[in-house]
């Protein structure tokens, strides 16, 4: 597994600073940058490159490993997109079929690991904002449960 770039202080505060409307690019590049790492460690692999240009780029999910030009297994999204899906704000299936993810190849598939964090409390829990409007990042399992806050 490679080494965190965004640390996890840093990668989080991103995270709820573009959660919460700003769409500086180094907010918007630490908060891509980050969620890309954090799904990397949950999916280990290189079966699937997953693109958020111009922010970054990361190989994850086991399977058959690709080692010159393109990979078999690609999806691409913008740095909105993508923050929406991580976040839980937005379905793959709606991304897809609107047309907002690019995915191609048998693998190219993230629903089972997305959201990687809540942006929303789950239903029957309590709330996850606090009292000055910022957002509870806690962190969500592989079938979408909740793995308690953010670590």
């Amino acid at each position: 597994m490679a080494k965190r770039r965004i640390s996890e202080e840093d990668g989080r505060a991103a995270l709820a600073a573009a959660l919460g409307g700003d769409t500086g690019r180094p907010v918007m590049a630490a908060a891509v940058r980050y969620l890309l790492e954090e799904l990397a460690e949950r999916a280990p692999g290189n079966s699937v490159e997953v693109r958020v240009p111009p922010f970054g780029a990361t190989q994850c999910v086991t399977g058959p490993r690709h080692t010159r030009g393109t990979p078999p297994n690609v999806i691409e999204t913008d740095p909105a997109t993508w923050i929406a899906l991580a976040s839980g704000d937005l379905d793959w299936e709606r991304a897809l079929r609107d047309g907002r993810v690019i995915a191609s190849g048998s693998r190219a598939d993230l629903d089972g690991l997305l959201p990687l964090v809540r942006s929303r409390p789950s239903a029957g829990t309590p709330s996850a904002g606090t009292a000055d409007g910022t957002v509870d990042l806690g962190f969500a399992g592989p079938d979408g449960d909740d793995r308690g806050p953010a670590r």
